[in-house]
C-alpha cells in the first residue's frame, strides 16, 4: 500500500532580498532540497526563488502546479494527487506564507479532506508583522482583504470598519493592489474620524521598510509615497 505524502506550506520572502535567510530559516532550504514537486502562484517566480534558496537544486527535476486565479476548480484534486500517491509536495506563495490572505487554502483545505499531513513551516507574514508593529490591538484584529474598487462602496467599507473597531476594540487590517495604495491612502484619510488611529506599513523586512502609526489627523500633514510599495493599512479607533 503507497503511503500518503505530506504538504509543506513554505514561506517566501516579501519581496526582493540580497539573502532570504536574513528572513527565512534554514528549514525552508532543508526542506526544498528533499522536494520535487510544488504547488505555486508563477512559476517563473517560484523557480527564481527555489535557485536563491538552494542553487544546487536541479531545475529540470522539479515538478510544478500554477495555482492562481485563473485555475479552474476541477484541477484542484490534480494538484493533490502527488500526495495521494506517496510524494511530498510544497506548497508555495508569491510573498510571504502560503494560506493566509493566499489561494493555497484551498489546497491545503483539500489535503485535510483527503487526510493527508499539512506541515506548516516557519517564515513571514506581513499581516502578523504589521499588527506587531503597529502598537494597535494585538488581542483581537481582523484581516478584511481588499476592500472594494468603486469610490463609494470603498468609502462606506472603511468607515464600516472603523465602527467596528469601536463597537468590538478591534483593529481592523486591510491591504490594497499596491499601485492604487495612494489612492487607497487618500480614501482613508478622507473617510475617518480625525482622532482614528492608522498604521500604515510597507515593504516590511526590505531595505525600504517603513511602519508608522498616528492619529488620522496628523496623517494628513504627512507626506508619503506608497505607490507600487506592498501596504498593510491597519485602523482603530479607540
Amino acid at each position: 500500500m503507497t503511503l500518503i505524502g505530506k504538504l509543506y506550506l513554505i514561506p517566501t520572502t516579501l519581496g526582493e532580498t540580497e539573502n532570504p535567510f536574513d528572513v527565512l530559516p534554514q528549514t525552508i532550504k532543508r526542506s526544498i532540497e528533499l522536494l520535487d514537486y510544488y504547488i505555486v502562484e508563477n512559476e517563473k517566480t517560484a523557480r527564481k526563488f527555489i535557485k536563491s534558496i538552494c542553487p544546487e537544486k536541479i531545475q529540470a527535476s522539479l515538478h510544478l502546479s500554477a495555482l492562481n486565479k485563473h485555475t479552474q476548480d476541477s484541477e484542484y484534486k490534480k494538484m493533490i494527487q502527488d500526495c495521494v500517491e506517496g510524494k511530498n509536495v510544497g506548497l508555495m506563495s508569491e510573498a510571504g506564507c502560503p494560506g493566509v490572505a493566499d489561494p493555497g487554502a484551498v489546497i491545503v483545505k483539500l489535503a485535510h479532506e483527503k487526510g493527508i499531513q499539512v506541515i506548516p513551516l516557519v517564515g513571514p507574514s506581513s499581516i502578523l508583522l504589521a499588527i506587531m508593529a503597529s502598537g494597535m490591538n494585538g488581542q483581537s484584529f481582523a484581516f478584511n482583504g481588499y476592500l472594494p474598487i468603486d469610490a463609494a462602496e470603498k468609502k462606506g467599507a472603511i468607515k464600516n470598519l472603523e465602527k467596528l473597531s469601536i463597537s468590538k476594540n478591534q483593529s481592523q487590517i486591510f491591504i490594497e493592489t499596491p499601485y492604487r495604495n495612494n489612492k487607497m491612502l487618500e480614501d482613508i484619510l478622507s473617510a475617518l474620524h480625525p482622532e482614528t488611529y492608522l498604521c500604515l506599513a510597507c515593504d516590511i523586512t526590505l531595505p525600504t521598510e517603513y511602519i508608522k502609526s498616528m492619529r488620522v489627523v496628523n496623517w494628513k500633514k504627512t507626506k508619503i509615497d506608497l505607490h507600487n510599495r506592498p501596504t498593510i493599512f491597519i485602523i482603530h479607533k479607540m
